[in-house]
């Protein structure tokens, strides 16, 4: 069996499918509203992004493919991690499920086009800025643990440059504005804890690195901030 043919296990598959696929047409599946243009766009630029970011990342580091696809199998992932990371993922579901509840039974006021557009705009630049991490971050694994294996090291260039986790800060600018391109207030209670869930996993992933991977430490003299560039 091929390195290729072990990779793609019917488990990744299937979590492909679910998460990738499924996920981000909840909005349209639960709402049965067809029209709603919004959410046609959110679901084409969610998997279209996926698609686009592993095929860039895979031609700059093949083996970042293998690494992400071994999700939460990694025997030395941290257990905070092996907690907090389906946590995220089951808490952005509920936010694709009250943007599809919303729009069912009508709950939130429609926002303007003018501030949809804006709103667009946040959730691709949190794209491009999440695809520009994977791209210059080989080690860029789906949970946090230390890769002895791949000979991890510090990664000083592209946006690490400025920020020390900034495939969390583009994760973070686009689920901020999705409530407002789905014309969803009440998807802001979810959103909220995903976002406190991001800020925990970012402090911890830090000390981690900060304590186990070597130059990680004299890295964060140089870039200070962890998310926000002035802030944190």
């Amino acid at each position: 069996m091929s390195k290729g043919q072990r990779i793609i296990t019917p488990r990744v598959i299937l979590g492909v499918f679910f998460f990738i696929v499924l996920v981000p047409f909840l909005p349209l599946l639960i709402s049965r509203q067809w029209d709603w243009w919004e959410a046609w766009v959110y679901a084409i630029i969610s998997i279209l992004t996926f698609a686009i970011s592993r095929m860039l990342a895979a031609h700059r580091h093949p083996d970042i493919v293998a690494e992400r696809a071994r999700f939460l199998q990694h025997e030395n992932t941290q257990t905070w991690d092996q907690k907090l990371t389906p946590l995220l993922g089951l808490v952005g579901i509920l936010v694709m499920v009250v943007c599809g509840l919303d729009e069912l039974l009508g709950w939130s006021p429609i926002f303007s086009l003018a501030l949809k557009m804006i709103a667009l705009v946040i959730i691709l630049a949190g794209h491009v800025l999440g695809t520009y991490a994977l791209m210059e971050n080989r080690y860029f694994s789906g949970t946090v643990r230390l890769q002895a294996d791949r000979d991890q090291q510090v990664v000083l260039s592209g946006p690490y440059q400025w920020i020390r986790h900034p495939g969390y800060t583009g994760a973070l600018l686009a689920d901020m504005a999705i409530p407002i391109f789905l014309d969803s207030i009440w998807a802001y209670l979810p959103t909220s804890l995903l976002i406190a869930l991001f800020i925990l996993r970012t402090a911890l992933e830090d000390r981690f690195l900060q304590d186990e991977l070597a130059g990680y430490r004299d890295y964060t003299k140089r870039v200070r901030y962890r998310l926000i560039p002035g802030v944190w």
